[in-house]
């Protein structure tokens, strides 16, 4: 009997609850391998980039929690970077501190999402539950400082816009002792040394160091490969230089290495909040800002390590109290771009785990 095979394609997505509901790849399968696959973002799009020039400097602010969702203090920090930068505003000190200590608190509660989504995408349910149970007592934290438990818009442009409270500081040095050992361990015994989440995600999809500098690969997806590339380390910003931590990296570039740096990454960010806790120092929050605030016409870029890579913010000012443009380099968009070839030759359900472990965010991605 004469049998014939043909490729045939199949949407993935933009429904399909692993893709998060706005991404599609279309796949061309021969049964159930890759043969070829085109990615379809945009159905998030909101023109974020479009829409800030017709609002003064302070009105972005709340435009950039709607990009990283996950990660809103640091998006936030990207954005009042590079104004400071363009304007030449000195940020006090303790300001800096306190921007540290939120922006670690909202990198740990991102990269648990990550590691929680990934489990459940490949079917362990439960340590998508134990990640949404630690993020809670971040959530509360940030509520505390900022009355919003996601979009937080809490920086400001020369600062921050509240300080820290003693009831802060101690609930905050709480979830340093309760995290390591009744979160990321729970993770590791879960999730990390299960066999099946191994088999799925060991060996899978490698991207080795050349090819992730080749593609501008960023972040934890960059480190995975063996890159000690950390901005917070290569090209230190505020008071990043005062603490002491490593820069974790993987041995093989799989999408177990992806995974697995951001339960070390949260570890790191453990030590920096207590560092910074330790030596906050005094006095005030915020630089002297003209409420009628106009920065001179120019042009800055500013870089912030988020918790999915590099954000860069590029702002443009004509004189006026609206930025005349400003664009933003999303390290989830630039850390997709490599998807397509890293799902070849795998099978359909691999293509779920790659995606997981790079840890998009559409809000980003369709900026």
């Amino acid at each position: 009997m004469d049998l014939r095979q043909e490729v045939y394609t199949l949407n993935l997505g933009p429904q399909h609850p692993s893709t998060h509901g706005v991404f599609r790849v279309l796949l061309t399968l021969d049964g159930e391998t890759v043969v070829d696959a085109t990615s379809v973002p945009g159905y998030l799009h909101r023109g974020i980039e479009k829409i800030v020039e017709d609002r003064t400097y302070a009105q972005v602010i709340p435009y950039t929690d709607r990009l990283d969702y996950l990660a809103g203090m640091l998006m936030n920090w990207g954005y009042v970077l590079a104004v400071e930068k363009l304007a030449g505003i000195e940020v006090p000190e303790r300001a800096e501190y306190i921007r540290v200590i939120v922006g670690e608190l909202s990198r740990i509660a991102s990269h648990q999402i990550a590691v929680g989504s990934m489990a459940s995408d490949l079917g362990g349910l439960t340590g998508f539950i134990y990640n949404f149970r630690d993020r809670e007592y971040i959530l509360d934290l940030l509520e505390m400082l900022s009355g919003s438990r996601m979009t937080f818009s809490f920086m400001r442009i020369g600062g921050v816009a509240s300080d820290i409270t003693d009831e802060f500081i101690g609930k905050t040095r709480e979830f340093i002792d309760y995290f390591p050992k009744n979160g990321i361990e729970e993770y590791n015994n879960f999730i990390t040394g299960n066999e099946i989440f191994q088999a799925r995600s060991k060996n899978i999809a490698v991207v080795s160091r050349e090819k992730a500098l080749d593609m501008s690969l960023s972040g934890p997806v960059l480190r995975a490969s063996g890159v000690a590339h950390d901005l917070r380390k290569v090209r230190p910003y505020s008071v990043y230089p005062h603490f002491d931590f490593d820069v974790p990296v993987g041995e093989n570039g799989d999408s177990f290495d992806r995974y697995y740096l951001h339960i070390l990454e949260m570890e790191q960010s453990l030590r920096i909040i207590e560092q910074a806790l330790d030596n906050l120092p005094d006095g005030p929050i915020m630089a002297k800002v003209s409420r009628n605030f106009k920065p001179p016409v120019g042009e800055a870029y500013a870089e912030v390590e988020s918790s999915k890579g590099i954000l860069g913010v590029y702002v443009v000012s004509d004189g006026t109290t609206k930025p005349y443009r400003v664009h933003f380099r999303r390290p989830s968009f630039i850390n997709l771009g490599h998807f397509d070839e890293m799902i070849k030759g795998w099978k359909i359900a691999d293509v779920i785990a790659v995606l997981a472990s790079l840890d998009i965010v559409l809000g980003e991605v369709d900026c």
